[in-house]
């Protein structure tokens, strides 16, 4: 089962397409998928809808696909969460999980148009595992727990701008990273009960067709159960929240690729959960 949010941006609206691979019309049983349908048990009595028969097919041929998770209250990333990634930024492992933010405003659809930034010349590129969160996480003390606070998966780009993020930042690394159109999400959000194991999936990405990026999330330096930990600690986690989870080595500020410029494509895929592409245009 996939959630999907499909139409013009602003007018999407919420489907789920079923294992047969029919897309059914979602608003029988919400507005939309967001942390409110999320929080309500929305996975469980979508699954519930499919089952009886209750959701009508629907066409949706020609229709732009939407972020699979609507106004997000929070987006929070997680730095250099694979080894190699940090040694290839220069870094040490961190012993703590790095913490920035995104502005949610950043999150866009998997197929939309990336917007290189006014002034850029270090636009990077970033494929992440993001979890959605389904229920609050407060304090929260063991793995068990952590990993049920989780409503699904997604494929995430966490685009930045390097000479924002570090040279002209003061530290903040958000200031490279809040750039409108900064956080291409989707094409859907897979409920976590149906992902095997979240720290076994493939992440790959490719630029202009040329492969980048090539790893698997047994390789992250926390798991998400333990960022899931860790961050309740410090703040709550919301229903519709997400987490960007780290990226592995392959990006352009490691020096062995270019960053990119306008009319570059981005391609990104995780096992299991989709694949994304997006073209770049002007700020």
């Amino acid at each position: 089962m996939e959630l999907l949010r499909l139409g013009a941006v602003g007018e999407e609206r919420p489907y789920v397409r079923a294992a047969d691979g029919t897309v059914h019309d979602l608003s029988p049983l919400t507005a939309d998928i967001d942390g409110a349908f999320l929080a309500s048990d929305g996975i469980a009595r979508t699954r519930a809808a499919l089952a009886a028969g209750e959701l009508p097919v629907a066409d949706v041929e020609g229709l732009r696909i939407g972020a699979p998770v609507a106004r997000p209250p929070a987006v929070v990333c997680i730095g250099q969460n694979y080894a190699a990634h940090a040694a290839e930024s220069g870094a040490e492992p961190p012993k703590q999980p790095i913490v920035f933010f995104k502005h949610p405003n950043t999150v866009v659809g998997p197929y939309d148009e990336v917007l290189v930034p006014r002034g850029s010349a270090k636009t990077d590129w970033e494929v992440e595992l993001a979890v959605v969160i389904g229920k609050e996480a407060r304090y929260v003390e063991t793995d068990e727990d952590a990993l049920a606070c989780v409503a699904g998966y997604a494929v995430s780009n966490d685009v930045s701008e390097r000479a924002f993020q570090i040279e002209q930042s003061g530290g903040q690394w958000s200031k490279g990273k809040c750039c409108e159109t900064f956080n291409p999400l989707g094409p859907a959000l897979i409920p976590a009960d149906e992902v095997d194991d979240v720290q076994n999936l493939e992440l790959k990405s490719f630029v202009n067709g040329e492969p980048r990026q090539a790893s698997n999330t047994r390789d992250m330096i926390f798991t998400v159960a333990a960022l899931i930990r860790d961050l309740s600690q410090y703040m709550t986690l919301s229903p519709g929240d997400i987490v960007n989870t780290g990226t592995p080595e392959g990006v352009a500020l490691s020096g062995r690729f270019p960053y990119l410029a306008p009319g570059d494509t981005m391609e990104l895929e995780i096992q299991g959960l989709g694949r994304q592409k997006q073209t770049l245009g002007k700020g």
